[in-house]
């Protein structure tokens, strides 16, 4: 497989998109972040002294995500249509899962772009939550799947994908 983002002689470069079509481009990205009882207990219950994290998180992704080419060198700044960080709860194992999705018509695809909104939430958790818990971890950051462009739709290898999840169907 050929390095895209290396020049003739081995350096940095941003590719040249110019003549790929516009097709319509998704992807879904996770992240976790799991903490203490004390931590994850005062967040579910919404008593945060900083204010509603999920909602701060939510609305860092989706910031983030926008904001990606700032972040990521050889990214290319895109105009996404669409932005979505969503969460969920696990008591059993003090953690919150973090799912995201990217959409736009383009030329490039947004795997970074919903890695980046992921990430993005974890993080505004653990600074949300970090003086009740200053041992918060972050982890099992992923693509979930992909869809547009040469390459069309793509997830995991089957044995891979993680339980639970909806379907491309389901949650595009």
């Amino acid at each position: 497989m050929e390095l895209t983002h290396l020049n003739q002689r081995g350096e940095a470069s941003m590719v040249d998109v110019t003549d790929k079509s516009v097709t319509d481009r998704g992807a879904r990205a996770a992240a976790e972040v799991r903490m203490s009882e004390a931590a994850f207990r005062q967040l579910a219950e919404g008593n945060n002294r900083k204010g509603d994290v999920l909602s701060v998180a939510r609305i860092a992704g989706i910031q983030a995500a926008k904001k990606t080419a700032d972040l990521i060198p050889l990214c290319h700044p895109l105009a996404l249509s669409k932005v979505q960080v969503e969460f969920a709860l696990d008591p059993d194992h003090c953690s919150v899962r973090i799912r995201s999705f990217c959409r736009l018509a383009g030329r490039t695809g947004v795997e970074m772009e919903a890695l980046t909104a992921a990430s993005v939430a974890a993080l505004t958790i653990y600074d949300m939550c970090k003086a009740v818990d200053p041992a918060i971890a972050i982890g099992n950051i992923h693509l979930l799947e992909k869809s547009g462009g040469k390459h069309g739709h793509w997830t995991p290898p089957q044995g891979d994908a993680e339980p639970g999840l909806a379907t491309a169907e389901e949650h595009w």
